[in-house]
């Protein structure tokens, strides 16, 4: 399985000075429903292969691979992409929003924390399928803000991902932004299993210290 989260931030902070513009000033987001994502695929997979670490000669089968994830992936109910624009296409960012039928669980090593089961039915959860930032001098930080902004846009509670065991440099990047491991899936076509990451949204509380559950700012009326 590939990693689906490939390397992205650059390794420190760009600084600017005076008068430049802002990372914020400087790109902006726009939705792509899945035909527009299906119609950028080439460009899509120019970024993929951009921003990943691909070793040398394998940069052709990595891109065929997210060509066949992309596919696979626009087909999913709920499906959703942001695409991050400069002068180019500087990132991108999909995901679908989890069934609240706990079938995106199964395969998951030990009991479900009820927690996330509870945020699962609730239909507060949104999977984070793919993120992609362009290796350039905006790149430090997007990948967060394109995250905070597809599951805000969706009212998410809670943002899942998952990640090789051999991804450390994602696995980092995520740590530092505030994602935790909670256990490992290994699904029934994949013989080696992933962690899983979350990004709870909602309040540390005496009752939720760890944030899992229903973010107020993002939860659904009624």
């Amino acid at each position: 399985m590939n990693t689906p989260w490939p390397s992205h931030d650059s390794p420190g902070p760009h600084a600017f000075e005076g008068s430049e513009p802002s990372v914020e000033d400087a790109v902006r987001l726009r939705r792509l429903n899945r035909w527009q994502a299906e119609g950028a695929r080439e460009d899509l997979a120019d970024l993929y292969v951009e921003s990943s670490d691909a070793d040398a000669g394998e940069e052709f089968n990595d891109r065929q691979k997210f060509l066949l994830r992309l596919a696979d992936n626009v087909k999913l109910p709920g499906f959703d992409m942001l695409v991050a624009e400069a002068e180019a296409l500087a990132g991108c960012i999909c995901g679908f929003s989890v069934p609240r039928d706990g079938s995106w669980w199964q395969g998951f090593d030990g009991p479900l924390p009820q927690n996330l089961e509870q945020l699962t039915a609730s239909g507060h959860v949104f999977a984070i399928l793919e993120t992609l930032v362009h290796p350039h001098q905006y790149a430090h930080g997007l990948a967060r803000r394109m995250q905070e902004s597809l599951l805000t846009d969706h009212q998410a509670s809670l943002g899942v991902t998952l990640v090789d065991e051999s991804a450390r440099r994602t696995l980092a990047a995520l740590q530092g932004w505030g994602w935790r491991e909670v256990g490992r899936i290994q699904r029934e076509d994949d013989p080696t299993p992933v962690r899983v990451l979350v990004l709870p949204l909602g309040e540390r509380t005496e009752d939720h210290p760890d944030g899992l559950a229903h973010n107020d700012r993002t939860q659904r009326p009624g």
